[in-house]
């Protein structure tokens, strides 16, 4: 058996945390942006939602693919960085580099070629996001193996990444405020500029200083020649058949693909539905009422729910607080079909505490939990393979995300709403609004159905801690 977990421990030093977050706050900000800036697509540089919806569904589908080979090649590298570094530092230089690349966007140029330049460098820049992601959310399984140190891991990193959400928004309002630029997408081109930089520093971080043990000698390891990663296509199908043959996996994974990608299938929705809902299209009007929106959100994130999601997952078990969480954010999907009030656009915001348990809970729970289940896997396979398994979660969420992102553009399309129209079809925005409420409430639904019989629980988890730590103990 090869013990490749290198430096898991119970205890982690805060430093190390705070590391490890400040990654999580670049791999958070990147796609906080690029959904934010996605509405400049459309509204700004004429692109028809069909083309929208292409848009956020390639590049998300090829990351997807490429992200279980990105997990086979991290936990079979030799190096005396250890397997994870070296890709999260060249992955932060590929997608930053590729980010402010991909939004030099110009309206004097057709909309087809504006359409083929950004498809050509999201696709690098979702490729640089696989070959940073995959690894880095691998260190932080394999950072502690004490079952509540995971959740303060993941809930710290989540806290400081959720300061994505609180910033991202605030794009709106510098990007159509004519004293800050002459238009949306010349503000794109600038403020990509600051992001891809900043957030590319701060992606690097994890690599720098998350130390790890040298992998140079381990045999165990497989040889990563050309020959052996084309070859690897077989060994990463039987793995991800072993991975998702977990139950407990395969619940997590079937539960965060319904919960996240329903969001994401309505998340596009909330600029248009406060522009010409509350505010009948005019742009100006809404002010800073589409940044309120997704800013409240995410405060309410960051000092309401991951705090209550940390203690409750303490006190009563990680599936429990996943449950109680997603029941609380569908009566804020519900209250928000209420509050949503033409006149008074300030009533929406007694939702967003509710509405926020959703999403803000989820991956502090589920890649908690999913490091749990790493430990369930070495006890049956003999492997660490936290790579594997972590590409096969995220590889769930983004392909579930480009489905969301072609759903996105299909029912815009279906109730006939036109981005960028001073005037819309009788009910089409009504529809939007069924939509935004309907969809993650169903989602969630099904995802709290799939989770009620998750059984790998913290007596079980401290049972298969101590049986691998015996085993190991015996092989010293």
């Amino acid at each position: 058996m090869s013990n490749q977990n290198s430096n898991s421990s119970a205890k982690v030093p805060m430093g190390q945390k705070i590391a490890f977050g400040l990654g999580m706050l670049a791999n958070q900000m990147f796609p906080a942006a690029l959904g934010i800036f996605m509405v400049v697509l459309v509204e700004n540089l004429g692109m028809p939602s069909w083309m929208w919806g292409v848009l956020f569904f390639v590049p998300r589908i090829v990351d997807a693919f490429f992200d279980p080979i990105m997990g086979f090649i991290s936990d079979n590298t030799k190096s005396v960085w250890g397997r994870r570094r070296q890709y999260v530092f060249i992955g932060s230089i590929i997608m930053g580099i590729a980010f402010i690349i991909m939004w030099q966007l110009h309206r004097e140029n057709s909309v087809n070629y504006n359409f083929v330049f950004f498809l050509t460098w999201s696709l690098i820049f979702h490729i640089g996001l696989s070959i940073f992601s995959v690894p880095y959310v691998a260190m932080g399984y394999e950072m502690s193996d004490d079952f509540h140190e995971r959740t303060s891991i993941m809930a710290i990193s989540q806290w400081i990444g959720q300061w994505a959400w609180v910033i991202a928004p605030w794009f709106w309002v510098v990007m159509y405020d004519p004293s800050w630029f002459p238009n949306a997408d010349t503000a794109t081109r600038t403020l990509s500029i600051w992001v891809g930089i900043i957030f590319m520093i701060l992606a690097m971080v994890p690599a720098i200083f998350i130390k790890s043990k040298s992998t140079q000698f381990d045999d165990s390891l497989e040889p990563l020649t050309f020959r052996n990663i084309g070859g690897s296509l077989k060994e990463i199908l039987i793995s991800f058949k072993e991975a998702f043959g977990n139950t407990p996996f395969r619940k997590l994974c079937i539960a965060t693909f319904f919960i996240f990608n329903a969001f994401n299938t309505v998340a596009g929705f909330t600029f248009f539905i406060v522009v010409y809902y509350l505010f009948n299209g005019d742009t100006g009007a809404a002010g800073i009422w589409p940044t309120l929106f997704g800013c409240g959100g995410a405060l309410a994130t960051t000092f309401i729910v991951i705090p209550i999601v940390a203690w409750i997952a303490k006190k009563m078990e990680k599936k429990k607080a996943f449950l109680i969480c997603q029941g609380i954010s569908i009566l804020g999907y519900i209250l928000l079909w209420f509050l949503f009030i033409p006149g008074k656009p300030y009533m929406f915001l007694f939702a967003l505490p509710f509405f926020s348990f959703g999403i803000g809970s989820l991956f502090t729970l589920m890649m908690s939990m999913t490091a749990d289940v790493c430990d369930m896997d070495e006890l049956e396979s003999g492997k660490r393979r936290e790579g594997v398994f972590g590409a096969i979660y995220w590889w769930m969420v983004k392909f579930g995300f480009a489905i969301a992102g072609l759903l996105t553009g299909v029912i815009m399309s279906a109730v006939a709403f036109e981005p960028g129209s001073s005037t819309q079809v009788e009910g089409a925005v009504t529809g939007l609004r069924l939509f935004f409420s309907g969809v993650p409430i169903i989602g969630t639904s099904i995802a709290m159905w799939v989770m009620w019989n998750y059984d790998l629980t913290e007596e079980k988890a401290r049972a298969i801690k101590k049986e691998l730590d015996d085993r190991k103990s015996i092989l010293k």
